[in-house]
């Protein structure tokens, strides 16, 4: 794999750029309300979460934006409620930008590839990440190379970020192994099937690198739907009482499978955080500047021993849940064009060739790039053995047990009856 432009930024001291402790000073608005991203017409006109606590409350939910829909770059002014975040992002370089949109262009491609390989079979099940690429392009570049990263199953712009292959990311999905790489190589976890229990995980581990009297940060993904998951709020609990450096990262894509937001919280989620004692932020999640810069901000009070941090990007799933899902059923296409009108990828191409920072030249050579990883992903995939139809048998019991020999010989049974039918 190619490695990013995109360099990581260096780690700050604890006197530059980092203040901000108490996180009650998380953005402002950008001229529009937040709720307005997630109306929804499903059969009744829902109000959002978000308009709905905005009426008790007579304002407007924050939304951390340093880059508007239309490619122009907000919130640098001194005396804008993005400053502090902004900072970190100050001295980007065209070359940085271009690179965190070539992570974004080909993490797109990626997806769009694993997403048609298991519609032709060759792959079991596969999660897409379509439309949120800025959120996870933009918190991955934001990591240091020894922090540790504990993702959900949809996290593949984050693997880019941290160096793990693509293809790698593949064989479970495949059901040729339980996960595909060494997570230790790049302190980038295996990924988590099991609905919250990563941010338990990362916890843990960040009390460890507490104890250890290290400096480095811990990050945990996970969605909106596992925020409503018991092991979330306990491990919101653990990491304050404990002050752990960690980054809890919730990616909310507005509906967990077919649960949009208002069946899961009365507040926007992201002021949970203030019941456990530390800051939350809201950050548009197709904003990958602002993704950048508000995960900056977070891991580096987190490895200045400050605590965690609650961080909601505020994106979209576009796509389909799994590809096991059918979207149609429960969510209307004026939804998804509201958000396309966001898409971050073209956020941050009408941003560069606003500025002059990339020419046709360039796009053209990454349409190239992308195609070639494109055919790289088919050909490795297709090149991967048969999962094993018995390995489900192994291992259930350290002795065996009869009612799982008699399951395997009835399975067996089912699979010898396709041979017989060709036979005939």
């Amino acid at each position: 794999m190619t490695e990013s432009t995109a360099a990581r930024k260096p780690r700050r001291s604890a006197g530059s750029k980092a203040a901000g402790t108490t996180g009650t000073k998380a953005a402002g608005t950008t001229g529009s309300k937040a709720g307005t991203d997630a109306k929804r017409t499903t059969g009744t006109k829902r109000t959002t979460s978000t308009t709905r606590t905005a009426a008790k409350k007579g304002s407007e939910t924050e939304l951390v934006q340093l880059l508007t829909p239309e490619g122009e770059r907000v919130g640098t002014a001194a005396n804008s409620p993005y400053a502090e975040y902004a900072s970190y992002v100050a001295d980007i370089t065209p070359d940085e930008l271009r690179g965190l949109y070539r992570d974004m262009v080909l993490t797109r491609r990626f997806d769009a590839e694993a997403t048609a390989l298991q519609r032709q079979g060759e792959l079991g099940l596969w999660a897409s990440l379509l439309g949120q690429e800025a959120a996870q392009i933009g918190s991955g570049r934001a990591t240091r190379e020894d922090d540790y990263v504990f993702p959900t199953y949809r996290e593949h712009g984050v693997a880019w970020c941290r160096g793990v292959d693509p293809t790698n990311l593949l064989g479970m999905f495949r059901g040729v192994n339980n996960g595909g790489w060494d997570p230790n190589s790049n302190n980038f976890h295996l990924y988590t099937i099991v609905i919250g229990s990563q941010a338990l995980h990362a916890t843990g581990y960040a009390m460890g690198v507490a104890k250890d009297g290290a400096d480095s940060g811990v990050i945990a993904y996970f969605g909106d739907g596992a925020s409503s998951q018991g092991d979330v709020s306990e491990a919101f609990n653990f990491a304050a009482v404990y002050n752990a450096p960690v980054v809890f990262f919730c990616q909310n894509n507005q509906w967990a499978i077919s649960e949009s937001n208002e069946k899961q919280t009365r507040v926007p989620l992201y002021q949970r955080a203030q019941g456990f004692g530390f800051p939350g932020v809201r950050v548009d999640g197709n904003d990958v500047l602002a993704s950048l810069a508000v995960t900056r901000w977070a891991l580096d009070r987190a490895r200045r021993g400050e605590g965690p941090a609650l961080i909601e990007a505020y994106t979209y799933r576009m796509g389909a849940h799994t590809t096991s899902d059918d979207p149609s059923r429960y969510r209307h296409d004026d939804e998804r064009a509201a958000w396309e009108a966001k898409d971050p990828i073209l956020r941050l191409r009408r941003f560069l060739e606003s500025a002059n920072h990339a020419d046709e030249g360039f796009f053209a050579e990454l349409e190239a790039e992308s195609e070639a990883l494109g055919k790289r992903v088919r050909e490795v995939v297709r090149a991967m053995p048969d999962p094993d139809r018995f390995a489900i048998f192994e291992n259930v019991y350290a002795d065996g047990h009869a009612l799982v020999d008699e399951e395997r010989a009835q399975f067996a049974a089912y699979q010898a009856s396709f041979a017989d039918a060709e036979g005939v």
